[in-house]
């Protein structure tokens, strides 16, 4: 699941991927990759019209969402694709992140299939960010408990930190903070960390009580939301650097597995285990005295349907 910047929200349901477009409420059916395959991954582009598709065979695709037609093919993998991100200052480019172990970072201005492969991590590549002032640095967490910091230039990371106990899928750069780097682990760490990427080294950490799914920092205060699953399925928003509780929000009744926030950094929308997603406005323009949501309804699937299956693998 990803928002655009064209304001469009993207949520893949086993083969398919469905497009809504916030700004006139309607939904439909961008592609199904058959019977054969799943998505397991989606990415936006920084401007929004590409979106990058990620699936169980290996392969990454590229959209054009104003069009509706897919315009690249990526192979390389050979396990599915995890993790999808790209680079926001140099915007062509793309990283993918795989259970095969591998990243591969290809620039999309090249017609060929040509590649960096980054091989360091011994599991799953379960997250991926590149920096938001730094197109050079690139952030990936794996099942493997490990967090690397890697330099665009080179197949080496320039820092290896081990510090997380269980997988590192959620992984967040603030855009206030040069250089600023939060991560959480899964169920056997349930820690948010807090790096900094310019000296490579670990500023805070605290302990959550519950496995962190998602982190993602607001794009105008101080403050970071989390989502969590066993034990407490919730979302939380916190104030950095105190780590502050400032709201705790229920009402999934399984792990919150997914987490985007909207162009304008005003809300958030949440997918889980519950097969719906909830949208919560949970950083007004006209700051209120509480958060909560614009809307509890949207479910999105149904009987055996769930957000990209192979989340439930990231533990």
């Amino acid at each position: 699941m990803d928002w655009s910047a064209q304001n469009i929200l993207a949520v893949a349901l086993e083969s398919s991927v469905y497009v809504w477009n916030a700004t006139t409420s309607t939904v439909e059916e961008l592609c199904d990759v058959g019977l054969e395959d799943q998505v397991t991954s989606l990415s936006w582009s920084n401007q929004g019209g590409h979106l990058s598709i990620g699936t169980k065979s290996g392969e990454v695709q590229i959209w054009d969402i104003n069009h509706k037609k897919k315009v690249r093919s990526l192979d390389g993998h050979q396990a599915r694709v995890s993790s999808l991100a790209w680079n926001n200052v140099s915007t062509s480019v793309i990283a993918s992140g795989s259970k095969d172990k591998s990243i591969l970072v290809r620039d999309l201005r090249a017609h060929s299939n040509n590649y960096m492969k980054l091989t360091e991590h011994r599991q799953e590549v379960c997250g991926l960010r590149w920096s938001l002032h730094d197109e050079n640095q690139l952030a990936s967490g794996g099942n493997d408990n490990k967090l690397f910091i890697w330099s665009a230039t080179s197949d080496k990371p320039l820092e290896k930190f081990s510090d997380h106990q269980a997988a590192v899928k959620a992984i967040n750069w603030s855009p206030l903070h040069r250089g600023l780097l939060a991560t959480g682990g899964g169920t056997a760490d349930q820690c948010i960390r807090f790096w900094n990427t310019i000296n490579l080294t670990q500023l805070n950490c605290i302990n959550t009580g519950s496995q962190v799914c998602n982190l993602v920092f607001s794009k105008t205060n101080d403050e970071l939301v989390s989502t969590h699953g066993y034990s407490l399925n919730q979302v939380i928003v916190w104030k950095y650097p105190t780590m502050e509780k400032i709201a705790t929000l229920t009402g999934h009744t399984f792990r919150v597995l997914y987490l985007a926030m909207n162009p304008d950094g005003s809300s958030i929308v949440t997918g889980a285990g519950d097969e719906t997603l909830r949208f919560w406005n949970i950083f007004p323009k006209a700051r209120s005295t509480k958060c909560g949501p614009l809307g509890t309804q949207g479910v999105v699937g149904s009987g055996n349907s769930s957000l990209f299956p192979s989340a439930n693998d990231f533990r």
